[in-house]
């Protein structure tokens, strides 16, 4: 880890909660706000840390943020892309980290320190309706993750992991179809939706013609229909 300092109005802004905000409540933030740059594979935090009561956003790289069960095995719980919050517990709650929190690739977190963030929220309430919108769809998408691995199929998790970031992260158009935004390794998707890196790879063999998988997490979806229709075969 390396402390860059004071983050700026610039690096603020990358975080969506605040994109809106006057440049004087910005400027409030800037000497209360802290910016870390982390290598790829770093730990930025491991499950049951003490969090200082800190507001955590990324704002340029990719995190990963996992679950380690007690038999040892890993779930990848969401990946978080720039502009999003994570580490609710620091704001809302114990104050533990609830997961072990990876960067993936070279990323810069901010923080801001609580008290002043709740000094810009006297002013601009909207802001912690923002935070909770965040926090609530984080908790929908544990819920369905949770209700997905007790009681549907491999590849009914599979599709719809596919059909999530796709929807989050966007895709664009290539000759063979839309690629995903996002890169999903094998091992990374196995982790999500709870199978072994050899089911997973058995399981993009039977979307054959219907999804493509390409070394290094590339996914392309070359008809949505017929994805979806999976789901029920």
């Amino acid at each position: 880890m390396i402390v860059k300092g004071y983050s700026s109005i610039a690096q603020l802004q990358q975080l969506s909660i605040l994109q809106d905000l006057a440049i004087a409540q910005l400027e409030s933030l800037v000497g209360c706000s802290y910016v870390r740059e982390y290598q790829q594979d770093e730990i930025v935090m491991h499950e049951g840390d003490r969090l200082p009561q800190q507001l955590h956003g990324l704002i340029t790289g990719r995190l990963e943020i996992k679950k380690t069960a007690d038999n040892g095995k890993e779930t990848i719980v969401r990946l978080i892309p720039p502009g999003e919050l994570f580490a609710a517990p620091a704001i809302f709650g114990n104050g533990i980290s609830p997961a072990t929190v990876i960067a993936q690739v070279e990323s810069q977190i901010l923080t801001i320190d609580r008290q002043a963030l709740l000094q810009v929220i006297s002013q601009s309430p909207e802001i912690s309706l923002r935070i909770l919108e965040v926090f609530n769809q984080r908790l929908q998408q544990l819920h369905n993750t949770v209700h997905g691995l007790i009681s549907e199929r491999a590849m009914v998790r599979l599709v719809r992991l596919i059909e999530y970031y796709a929807d989050r992260d966007g895709t664009y158009s290539v000759a063979q179809g839309d690629r995903l935004n996002i890169k999903l390794p094998y091992y990374q998707i196995a982790r999500s939706i709870g199978i072994t890196y050899e089911e997973c790879v058995r399981l993009f063999k039977k979307l054959k013609g219907i999804a493509i998988y390409k070394r290094g997490g590339i996914i392309i979806v070359r008809d949505w229909q017929k994805l979806a229709a999976a789901i029920h075969e």
